[in-house]
């Protein structure tokens, strides 16, 4: 197994002073050298301290694991055949890959639809979050897909009106929400409300149901890319101060007259704040029983959806939510494994701590088959941790067959997004790169699909951002890509893919997902057609 890199990666602006000769356990130099300024992790902590913690810089990039993890998405193949049809006739001019319906449901009475199995899950406080809202919410709702508004945003949002602790007012979450409802069409789609434990007490979930009219909400366990609560950076004394104010936790602590100098100084530019952990009771009765009350609870105030996000913590905990939102009746459950990530995670938490999305995968369809086949309510399930094309897409679907109903994709999304932004701000200040040159000099020219989708969404008055429409081409990339998959499998609808439509290349992956090993695949009817 390769690990991640230890001591230097370009994530915290940190390199080895020997590259070539570098310790394998400790990740240091050979031969560490009195002299050098601290190229390293362990330098540059020396004088900067907990700031290299973190991937840097703060709210101009997303980040994700480095780790190897010894079973991944690569260690399966999707099987083709030359027999059949499911979900179409078998016929050729009939079963080709344009039929393939990638639509689905989620949610009590499978309310929800889904043009594309997609959702982007948890994008909250963050500044590239915020920064990118109007791509990623233009281009989520045109394709009809999910999307989550994550934790923390009314508790970060400036204007935010509180009344006896509770928000009444928040400028930035009623923006968010309108913006993708603004862009909706014929009924595809959801926009989800995320809450973790400040949010909880701040009433964010109720405000949302309320005042904003969401119909679906997400309570937060956690998210694979660490095991602690939402961090994010604060550029001001004033920022700071407003956010202990509002509970939470600021490092350092901005009421601290010391800490207030040597910010004042320059010898730090930024205060951290972080959320706390939430507490699920350990006796399953107990929380099985607060649970239940917190879900009835905003079904009284009005969600018509209700959602458990959970991290890539141990089995047990997974466990605990299968169980819970079975018993509480949840809608849907997203699982997302380790590896994956789009904000603010401590770098080496996020390289070495957790679940992996494959071995997690395999865990959460162990846990609801168990219960399905005991006749239990099993939620929708939607895996999230890493994936990004659409190979993951009809891998995660099979793995979890036939429970998972969509994909969790937050990092890729946000990718297209930044780029498209980007490619519309060069287009418009005239500096076309060379390498965009061969496409063209305007935006109608460069994206290949900036024609079609301003004739089907813009009008009256709504212009398409090149944000959104880098995440609408790269959605439509993704559905080719995954209809051709599924048409070769001969499977022309998302139901009829099962666990068998894959097939393990190692002993290792076939052990760790139950998926059989290529060498074993349709043995018995290769022996029978053989005669």
């Amino acid at each position: 197994m390769s690990l991640s890199k230890v001591n230097a990666t370009s994530v915290t602006r940190t390199k080895n002073r020997t590259p070539d000769s570098v310790t394998p356990n400790s990740g240091m130099c050979a031969v560490c050298l009195d002299g050098c300024p601290g190229l390293c992790e362990i330098g540059r902590s020396a004088f900067r301290g907990a700031e290299v913690i973190y991937p840097q810089p703060f709210g101009l990039m997303t980040s994700a694991a480095e780790k190897d993890y010894p079973v991944d998405f690569s260690y399966f193949n999707i099987m083709g055949t030359t027999v059949g049809a499911h979900g179409i006739k078998a016929d050729s001019d009939l079963a080709i890959f344009t039929n393939v319906n990638l639509e689905t449901r989620l949610g009590r009475d499978k309310g929800i639809k889904l043009k594309l199995p997609i959702v982007i899950p948890g994008l909250g406080s963050t500044n590239v979050a915020k920064n990118h809202w109007d791509g990623l919410a233009v281009g989520s709702a045109i394709t009809g897909t999910g999307l989550t508004i994550g934790e923390n945003v009314c508790g970060m949002d400036s204007n935010s009106k509180f009344s006896n602790g509770r928000v009444t007012h928040c400028p930035d979450l009623e923006y968010r929400v309108k913006t993708y409802k603004e862009w909706q069409h014929d009924g595809y789609g959801m926009i989800v409300l995320q809450a973790n434990v400040e949010d909880s007490r701040l009433g964010v979930l109720e405000y949302g149901i309320e005042t904003l009219k969401v119909d679906a909400v997400e309570l937060k366990w956690g998210q694979g890319a660490k095991d602690i609560g939402g961090e994010v950076k604060l550029n001001s004394l004033e920022r700071a101060k407003l956010l202990k104010s509002r509970g939470y936790i600021v490092l350092p602590d901005p009421e601290d007259p010391t800490v207030q100098d040597a910010y004042n100084r320059g010898a730090f530019k930024e205060f951290e704040r972080h959320s706390r952990v939430g507490m699920v009771p350990e006796k399953t009765n107990a929380a099985i029983e607060e649970f239940a009350k917190i879900v009835e609870g905003l079904r009284k105030k009005g969600a018509k959806y209700v959602f458990l996000k959970t991290g890539a913590y141990r089995p047990a905990d997974l466990a605990r939510a299968v169980r819970l939102c079975s018993e509480a009746k949840v809608d849907v459950l997203t699982v997302d494994g380790a590896g994956g990530g789009t904000g603010m995670s401590p770098w080496r938490m996020m390289n070495e701590w957790g679940i992996p999305t494959v071995y997690i995968s395999a865990m959460t369809y162990n846990y609801v088959d168990k219960l399905a086949k005991k006749g239990k309510h099993v939620p929708d399930i939607i895996l999230a941790g890493g994936l990004s094309l659409e190979d993951h897409l009809f891998k995660a679907f099979a793995l979890g067959a036939p429970y998972v109903k969509a994909v969790g994709m937050a990092r890729a999304a946000v990718c297209a997004a930044m780029v498209g932004k980007t490619i519309g701000n060069l287009v418009n200040d005239n500096k076309i790169p060379k390498s965009l040159e061969e496409f063209g000099k305007t935006v109608d020219e460069v994206f290949i699909l900036s024609t079609k989708a301003k004739r089907e969404f813009s009008g009256n008055g709504k212009v398409l951002p090149s944000a959104g429409l880098g995440l609408y081409t790269f959605y439509q990339r993704l559905a080719q890509g995954l209809r051709q998959i599924m048409a070769g499998e001969r499977k022309f609808t998302l139901e009829h893919i099962t666990r068998d439509d894959i097939v393990s290349l190692t002993r290792e992956a076939a052990e760790v997902t139950g998926i059989t090993y290529i060498m074993d695949a349709d043995k018995e009817l290769a022996e029978k057609i053989l005669g």
